[in-house]
This record gives structure tokens, sequence and C-alpha cells, in this order.
């Protein structure tokens, strides 16, 4: 298949996550296991109106209180929610700008304000604090907390091509998350699930890398 634009999620494909470290963090800090209320697959509605940016990250923090309890700090919450962000590899960062000089190259990501400021300073420690913008490295970004949507409701994936007059027959998208993958078929989009957090390797297989 012979793609001309390529729409990459940012967590679990380009910046390495491991979601448990958020409850493990939590659990630590309080001090007694915490039950899963946050995971890949499946979220409160809480989460998903912080992604949508439909409630400020005050009201964020506010609601996780009403979860594991008052006796949690700000930093404490910021620093266990931010728990599951990993590294960011410098060969992805040097593949994206590979792809861009072939393709056009799309970011969509399911975030937080939260989330973003930390991933922001991971960018820094990798690529230096006078990088900037990481949206720069495509030829646009979207983040859902900055659309007022989310994936993997097939809207989101809408706007994008709208906005960008992408043809679905040679676009693809790439996410770790099995439902956002579904999402972008209804869409009309091709889509692959990446589930083993190698995106180069997905990517030479199918001759695109």
């Amino acid at each position: 298949m012979k793609y001309k634009a390529i729409i990459f999620d940012l967590g679990g494909v380009l910046l390495n996550l491991r979601y448990e470290n958020t409850l493990d963090k939590f659990s630590e800090i309080l001090e007694k296991p915490v039950s899963p209320f946050y995971t890949q697959k499946e979220q409160t509605e809480l989460f998903d109106e912080y992604e949508k940016g439909n409630i400020s990250s005050d009201e964020f923090r506010l609601g996780i209180k009403k979860i594991v309890g008052d006796k949690i700090t700000t930093t404490q919450i910021d620093e266990a929610w931010n728990a599951m962000l990993l590294d960011l590899p410098i060969e992805r960062v040097e593949m994206l700008k590979e792809l861009s000089t072939k393709y056009r190259i799309f970011l969509l990501s399911n975030t937080n304000a939260i989330h973003i400021d930390a991933f922001e300073t991971i960018v820094n420690s990798t690529l230096g604090d006078d990088f900037g913008d990481f949206k720069k490295l495509f030829e646009k970004g979207y983040y859902s907390y900055e659309m007022g949507d989310r994936k993997p409701h097939p809207s989101i994936f809408e706007t994008v091509i709208a906005e960008n007059n992408l043809d679905k027959s040679e676009t693809l998208f790439i996410d770790d998350s099995i439902q956002h993958v579904e999402g972008a078929k209804k869409a009309g989009l091709h889509a692959h699930h990446l589930s083993d957090l190698n995106v180069i390797k997905f990517l030479k297989e199918e001759g695109i890398y």
C-alpha cells in the first residue's frame, strides 16, 4: 500500500509509557494499594473529561482526591500522574525527521495539560532546551485537550482528515491502543495496532522507513 500521510499517536508509539507506574506511585505515596482507576483500555469519566479539556487541571486534581483521599498533595498528584511517562528515544525523533521528507506526518494524542508540561521537560532533556515545540516535527500536531474531543471517537479523526484535506485511502494511523485503532478504521483510515512499542521495526517491515 502506498501511503502519502501518516498519523502518529504519541504515548506508546513515540514516547515510551508504563501505565502501571502511575498506580504504583499513588500506592507508594498513600502507603496502601490503590485500585486500578486508570488503565490503557479503561478509565473513568474524570479522565475522559480532562483529556477533552472540559475540566481544568485543578478540577482534575480535586477529582483525584475524591478517588484516593484528601491526604495527597497537588505536587504528589502531579508526580504520580506523570510517573507513566518514560523516555523519548532519539532514534524515533530521527525517524520522524526522515519521514517528513517523504510523507505528510501528523501527531494525534489523547493527552492533558499536566502531561504535556511534563512531556515538554522530557523533550528538552532529550533534544536540548532550545529545541522548542515537539509539534514542529510534524506538519501539524493535535492534542485532545485542545480539541474538545478524544480517541476513539471517529469525530476526532474526521477533524484531522478535513482540516488537512487528507485522502483516507492514502493515510495510515498508528496507535498502541486497539480501541483507538478501531475508531480510526470507523473513520475510514488505514490503521495499525502497535503492540510491541517498536514503531521503527513496523515501518521498516512495511517499507515505509
